[in-house]
């Protein structure tokens, strides 16, 4: 217990090297992703500066640009006038989950590195092509997803490694999820594509299961399940008639298995983790984390974000040289792709109703 007590008053640091001093010139595809003004409420950050916009709504364009008093001058209508004349260095992919391939195959021949957000991908079939572009270019790929900031999440990882302090994983429970996105009044250009299985690839399951997948996935180094069920409903199908606003998918290894219950039905918003193992318990939500070992009593503890909270600076960070993505990183095209990997299964099970066995590698 002196141990892990120790552990808990060590000052969250992460191994990320210093961040670079020259501004990453970003390109922004698309602005229909909710998820852009983070990007845009950091456009006078030293670190990065935004030199393109490719956004085919004007109407939009011109709503989000006044609102972070950015100029029109960075506004084009397609992405491929917009890498020729602004010359990114890097491009975020801000439009639906279906165009990052498309994203990806205009950028990847330019060398020009790309960060999406969350979920990688459409399907595991986008994925693999993605991956593909990305190795023959050379170009880092990069899934950005709100939890890798969670200073509660890395101090996990470490308590799990770090120090044993829970013994060998046994189950990981991941909640996500929100009261739903029109309930929660999310503008319309990204509810239309949110709510459509060819844009989204699914509901409620690829929206907020991905965050489990990408978990999970980190949690056990990128090892890949042995299985996955999933059960999808339509709780609300006369607000969300063409996909699914509730899911729960299991995920199986040798000795554990993973839990992802994601959710547009959460009477509050969500995003937080259960990790057991053989003698402890630990319960991340964001900076806080609850933790019992043993037969002590739950404790709790605060974290701040780690080094990088900002995914933009990190990007500018891995694209400069200075910070080092590891395969088993949250953000690395490894665990994403295996991620994706879990989604795509999900899918499958959920509408033949049956267990999907993963083919196992071939090493």
């Amino acid at each position: 217990m002196k141990n892990i007590l120790l552990l808990l008053l060590l000052p969250v640091v992460l191994s990320y090297g210093q961040q670079p001093s020259k501004p990453l010139r970003i390109g922004i595809a698309g602005l229909s992703h909710s998820h852009v003004h983070g990007l845009l409420g950091s456009a006078n950050r030293g670190e990065i500066q935004i030199v393109g916009i490719a956004e085919s709504d004007r109407a939009l364009a011109e709503r989000y640009l006044k609102r972070y008093n950015l100029s029109l001058d960075l506004l084009y209508p397609t992405l491929d006038e917009m890498l020729a004349k602004a010359k990114p260095e890097a491009v975020t992919a801000f439009n639906s989950i279906y165009d990052h391939l498309e994203v990806v195959k205009k950028c990847a021949p330019l060398k020009v590195h790309v960060m999406v957000e969350k979920p990688l991908a459409v399907s595991l079939d986008h994925a693999r092509q993605m991956e593909a572009l990305a190795k023959k270019h050379n170009i880092h790929l990069l899934t950005n997803y709100e939890t890798t900031w969670y200073g509660s999440n890395h101090q996990a990882y470490r308590m799990v490694y770090g120090d044993k302090s829970i013994g060998d994983l046994r189950k990981i429970v991941v909640h996500d999820g929100h009261r739903g996105p029109k309930e929660i009044g999310v503008n319309q250009e990204f509810l239309q594509w949110l709510t459509d299985p060819v844009l989204n690839g699914g509901g409620a399951l690829m929206d907020f299961g991905c965050y489990g997948a990408n978990l999970i996935t980190w949690l056990l180094n990128g090892e890949r399940p042995e299985s996955v069920t999933a059960i999808t409903q339509q709780i609300k199908p006369d607000i969300y008639p063409k996909v699914d606003d509730e899911a729960t998918i299991i995920v199986t290894y040798p000795k554990m298995q993973g839990v992802i219950q994601a959710s547009w039905n959460w009477p509050y918003n969500r995003k937080d983790m259960e990790v057991y193992g053989q003698t402890g318990y630990l319960k991340a939500d964001r900076s806080t984390l609850s933790m019992q070992i043993g037969d002590d009593p739950i404790q709790q503890k605060q974290f701040p974000a780690p080094a990088f909270d900002n995914p933009f600076v990190y990007l500018a960070a891995v694209v400069r040289g200075t910070e080092v993505v590891k395969d088993t990183d949250l953000s690395s095209l490894p665990i994403n792709v295996i991620a994706m990997e879990i989604l795509d299964a999900a899918r499958q099970s959920a509408k033949e109703g049956k267990t999907i066995r993963l083919k196992k590698d071939k090493k």
